[in-house]
This record gives structure tokens, sequence and C-alpha cells, in this order.
């Protein structure tokens, strides 16, 4: 009876040890599996780390991009109205001197005149034209005046400053368009 009891023991081991193998081999491809799973997610999390990066810098570029083109785009349009403004400036001119001409008559011909000039001069100032506010005796200024010539200064305060206008000069948006062409005393 011993030996079938010895074989039953025996058998009864190898199962226990065929079982503990198979636990531990479960256990290890468990561990495996646990490991990969732990891999892949750190390189998923390095991939997603990186996509973000891509995507920060990509939306700050597009940023960028529309805030430059907005910037383009503005400029273009106040450049095309610095052009129109400027070639509408020697019409100023002969409105003033028109006004010059007709300062005798009083009539209505002459008040329409001026409701004409004071209205055009309206539509300028609503588009930032302003004009250089210039008198004789005045300091000249290279950066908002342009020197035609010197004479001699009718007086000594006048020697270095402005003499005459003899052309208004006009600002857009605080920018030079137009020189003041003055005459200086020297």
């Amino acid at each position: 009876m011993d030996q079938p009891e010895n074989a039953a023991n025996m058998n009864e081991n190898e199962e226990v040890l065929s079982e503990t193998n198979e636990t531990a081999e479960a256990q290890a491809e468990q561990q495996e599996s646990e490991n990969n799973i732990a891999a892949e997610a750190a390189k998923l999390q390095g991939e997603l780390a990186e996509q973000k990066d891509k995507y920060i810098r990509l939306y700050s570029e597009f940023e960028n991009f529309r805030r430059r083109t907005a910037k383009e785009k503005l400029e273009m349009v106040q450049s095309a109205n610095e052009q129109l403004i400027k070639s509408l400036l020697p019409v100023v001119d002969d409105f003033e001197r028109a006004e010059k001409s007709f300062t005798d008559s009083n009539d209505k011909q002459l008040e329409g005149f001026f409701l004409i000039k004071s209205k055009f001069s309206k539509v300028l100032e609503q588009y930032g034209v302003k004009v250089m506010d210039l008198k004789a005796g005045s300091v000249f200024d290279a950066d908002f005046q342009e020197a035609i010539t010197q004479i001699p200064a009718p007086s000594e305060e006048l020697k270095g400053k402005v003499v005459d206008v003899v052309e208004k000069g006009y600002l857009l948006n605080e920018k030079v368009i137009r020189f003041a062409k003055v005459v200086i005393g020297s």
C-alpha cells in the first residue's frame, strides 16, 4: 500500500508542481504584459507630449500670421487713403486761393462756395487729416517743414525762423503727408 500511496502522492505533487508552474508562468506572462502595457503607455505619453508641442507651436504660428495679415491689411488701407488724400491736397489749395480772391464779393454763389469748402475740409478732418499750424515767426523744424528759400530776416528775431508759409503742410494720423513749404530768415 505504500507504493500506491506514494504514487498518488507523487501524482498529487506533480499536479501541485504543475499548477505552481502554470501559476508562475501565468504571473510571469501577466508581469510581462503589464510591463509591455507600461512601456506602451510611456511611449504614447511621449507621443502625446510631442503632438501637444507641435499643436501649440502651430497655433502660435497661426495667431502670429493672423495678427500680421490684419496689420498688413490695415496698413494697406491707410496707405491707399494716404495716396487719395495726397492727390486731393491741391484741391484744398485751390479752394484757399479762390477764397482769398473772393473776399470782396458778397453774394449767394460765394456762400455756396464757402459751404462746399467747409464740407470738404470736414471730410478730410474726419479721415484724420490735420493742417500744420504754422505762422511767420515759428521755429523752423525740418521734420515738418521744407525750406524752399532763405531771405534776409526783416527783423532780428526772425533769424533762423519761418518768415512766410508758401504752402501749408498736412498730417494724416500724426504722420506727415505733405511738408509745409516755408521761407526762412537768415
